[in-house]
């Protein structure tokens, strides 16, 4: 500990958030080390700076949003591969990395433990990490590379995350060689009235801070650092979710080198004018994401000339950045964006709080709201049924859910 009790009470007091240690007597040894620390870990001013932005009322901005270039993958003809070219170069030197983002639990699903751990329903059982390891081991083999492999956890589920792959062998991977393990940044919760909030097991009750904050975590746990001494240069980031993740794109890669730009990203047609989907855009003349709340009806039905709806490119979480980009935007906190949630808590007294509504605010950023920072991107439309099946949902949604994951990456795969 930097600093020894009674500094940190008037380090409390000072951004009255003395409640902090209301039950700091009751813990046993190692938690109060644990809330010390926490406590130290905390940016008050960032903290008192996101509570204020609660009550601002949101203005609305004139930003001009125009239409994104795209590239169709199915349609680059002669192109194809003369792209696929200059990536598979790139790829075979080595300079190719991924990272899954896998901070979040199984709740949704039904399943108690990481994400990456649950089965989907194939007769291999094999987990969503699996599935995604062998995708690039395949890759791998085919431009005889290893490609290396990030996995962000959180807090939460880190070590459990750990444990999982060490019981599997890390399926073929070696820790700390060319396989690696970080943390995603947590933010604390708090109530309406600014207080942070402290959770059931007396500690400060943390939230991740979004997948906009991938950039500061690669940087802070020095993942970046690691990319450059393996001499990588281009970072493939995506979800743990999606069972059809092509994290081995060289047709990607060469579009983004051959094009001189530091970001790429994957694109699928929006289903329908209405699905609510953030797409891309350029605003106020800066590549974009558009959130589908703020698409007017009449932007979302909008038709080229070619019948293509002109706002329709969906982010689904794939996209390809050289590491002198991610190295930049992790040096900059991207804006947070508040979430009204439920949130149990221990009040000032000891009593636990388990509310029936929302009753917390959880902060945290866009992994998009990142794309302002650059000139130029490009953006590659792919196929959903080839690239694109996320498990986010319980079967009972009916839409992005285990059944329907599995029937396309069955149907990709040949397996019926």
């Amino acid at each position: 500990m930097d600093k020894n009790l009674g500094e940190i009470r008037a380090e409390l007091k000072k951004y009255n958030q003395e409640h902090l240690l209301n039950g700091y007597d009751k813990l046993d040894d190692n938690k109060k080390q644990i809330l010390l620390q926490q406590i130290e870990n905390i940016d008050f001013e960032l903290v008192n700076f996101l509570y204020e932005s609660t009550k601002k009322v949101n203005e609305t901005k004139q930003d001009e949003i125009t239409p994104m270039e795209y590239l169709d993958k199915s349609k680059l003809y002669d192109d194809y591969k003369y792209y696929e070219n200059i990536g598979k170069k790139a790829i075979e030197e080595g300079k190719l990395a991924a990272v899954t983002m896998a901070g979040g639990q199984g709740t949704r699903l039904g399943h108690d433990g990481p994400k990456g751990t649950y089965d989907i329903g194939l007769d291999s059982h094999k987990s969503l990490f699996e599935l995604l390891s062998d995708g690039l081991k395949e890759e791998g083999k085919k431009y005889e590379v290893t490609i290396p492999w990030f996995i962000m956890t959180s807090r939460e589920n880190h070590k459990q995350t750990v444990e999982f792959f060490e019981k599997h062998r890390f399926f073929g991977y070696q820790k700390d060689k060319n396989i690696f393990f970080f943390n995603q940044g947590e933010l604390p919760m708090m109530d309406t009235e600014g207080k942070i909030l402290i959770g059931e097991d007396g500690l400060i009750k943390l939230a991740s801070d979004g997948h906009g904050g991938i950039y500061e975590a690669l940087v802070k746990n020095k993942m970046v650092d690691k990319m450059k001494e393996l001499g990588i240069e281009w970072v493939f980031i995506g979800g743990v979710d999606n069972c059809l993740v092509k994290m081995v794109d060289p047709v990607l890669m060469g579009i983004a080198i051959d094009k001189g730009v530091t970001v790429a990203c994957k694109s699928v047609v929006k289903a329908n004018p209405k699905e609510k989907v953030g797409v891309f855009c350029k605003r106020n003349g800066k590549p974009n994401v558009i959130e589908y709340t703020e698409i007017t009806d009449e932007m979302a039905e909008l038709k080229d000339e070619d019948g293509e709806l002109m706002y329709g490119e969906s982010h689904i979480l794939c996209n390809l950045f050289n590491v002198s980009a991610i190295e930049r935007m992790g040096e900059t906190p991207l804006p947070y964006h508040v979430a009204y949630k439920k949130a149990s808590y221990i009040d000032q007294d000891g009593n636990l709080i388990v509310p029936d509504s929302p009753n917390a605010y959880k902060f945290e950023a866009f992994l998009f709201d990142a794309f302002g920072e650059v000139d130029d991107m490009a953006v590659l439309r792919v196929k959903r049924e080839e690239e694109f099946a996320p498990v986010k949902n319980a079967d009972s949604a009916g839409v992005d859910c285990p059944r329907t994951a599995r029937n396309l990456y069955k149907k990709y795969h040949n397996l019926d």
